[in-house]
């Protein structure tokens, strides 16, 4: 296979809808109101499309071939992919491919999801696997519980180190004028919060929200002719080591491990030259796995890297400045917003929680139960 196609494609769209809550509207609505506002910004169209990869709450398969009908797109290339939080990530792994190869010249990603509005909790379509169902696990929660157990177990990582990583999305969802949770925490709130599978309390998972987000790829020679600011994908890399918690070949190292650092040698950058960092933070304990995982940190290191602030604003290292699955919104996939947060920081446009003079970035998703991963390394000129 030749090298990965290195800044040949870019981001020149990015839009979200429907953050937090958005009553009255399907997944295929909110999906279709973010494409239509990120085609608009690239200065595109529904009609200039022509490869689709979508993914919503509502869907298991066919989602490519329904939202193509209700965009009036009629697509080379349809994907509806199911991976977990991280597909999008490889989405645009895939759509840089295609562009690169000139099979097509617009690609548009998108997802929606109304799960809180709809159920009022995390939508899921998948069976538990019978070998773990017969313990009645609390699936997601559980399983990243083990994770985190087992970290604490082998390096001696504190419930007060995973504290540090939701003090962090607080205080950078504050910054952040939609972000879903913006009240004050401190790490007595933080430890004083209910247990729900141990180590892990309520304040170490997620939110429950709506969301849709949408993004839109083409070719540099075309980039450069758009209304938008083009966002450069320098590097993109996928990895999956299993479907169940019980068959990860190791607790404390995700796939991450391996495709972080083959994305950012096909872009050229080290951990230290990323000024940016967009982790798919489910629960607190994948920000430790994942900084170690992409090289940030020794291995066994995260804990004692996150102290003190050191993620949070004003840290050394801006990690998730949306305020994350944890404080933000996660409206059950979360990769979508990690890119479109990552393209907004590149761009200049985030306001109070801008990092001055970004012009690299992560963005990562996770799929399952630590059971896929897959990072983008982006930048701009």
């Amino acid at each position: 296979m030749s090298a990965f196609p290195t800044r040949k494609t870019a981001i020149v769209g990015a839009a979200t809808f429907g953050e937090g809550r958005c009553p009255g509207y399907e997944p295929y609505d909110m999906a279709a109101i973010a494409a239509r506002a990120a085609l608009a910004e690239a200065g595109l169209t529904f009609a200039d499309v022509d490869g689709v990869f979508v993914t919503t709450s509502n869907d298991t398969f066919g989602g490519g071939m329904t939202f193509s009908q209700y965009c009036g797109i009629e697509p080379k290339v349809a994907d509806n992919s199911r991976t977990g939080g991280n597909v999008f990530e490889s989405y645009v792994e895939r759509a840089a491919w295609m562009l690169d190869a000139g099979l097509i010249d617009c690609a548009l990603i998108a997802y929606g999801s109304n799960q809180a509005s709809a159920t009022g909790k995390l939508s899921s379509t998948s069976k538990p696997f019978p070998y773990e169902a017969i313990y009645k696990p609390l699936n997601p929660l559980c399983s990243y519980a083990l994770a985190a157990a087992r970290h604490m177990h082998e390096f001696g990582t504190t419930r007060e180190q995973l504290g540090e990583v939701a003090l962090a999305a607080r205080k950078w969802a504050q910054l952040n004028p939609v972000a879903t949770m913006r009240d004050p925490l401190t790490m007595e709130d933080y430890l004083s919060s209910r247990i729900i599978s141990d180590p892990l309390s309520k304040l170490d998972c997620c939110l429950v929200t709506d969301g849709a987000a949408a993004l839109v790829m083409t070719r540099a020679d075309r980039a450069g002719d758009l209304a938008a600011t083009p966002v450069w994908l320098m590097g993109a890399a996928s990895r999956t080591t299993h479907r169940d918690i019980s068959s990860m070949p190791d607790l404390t190292t995700t796939a991450l491990a391996e495709c972080g650092p083959r994305a950012l040698a096909q872009a050229g950058l080290a951990p230290s030259d990323i000024d940016v960092v967009e982790l798919y933070d489910a629960f607190t304990i994948n920000v430790i796995l994942f900084l170690e995982d992409l090289g940030f940190c020794p291995k066994g290191e995260g804990g004692r890297f996150v102290e003190g602030g050191a993620i949070a604003p004003g840290g050394k290292l801006p990690v998730n400045t949306n305020g994350g699955g944890l404080s933000y919104l996660h409206p059950g996939m979360y990769g979508m917003f990690t890119i479109v947060e990552a393209v907004r920081q590149l761009r200049g446009e985030c306001g109070e929680r801008q990092i001055a003079n970004a012009r690299t970035a992560i963005a990562q998703g996770n799929g399952g139960v630590l059971s896929s991963q897959a990072v983008n390394i982006l930048a701009v000129d």
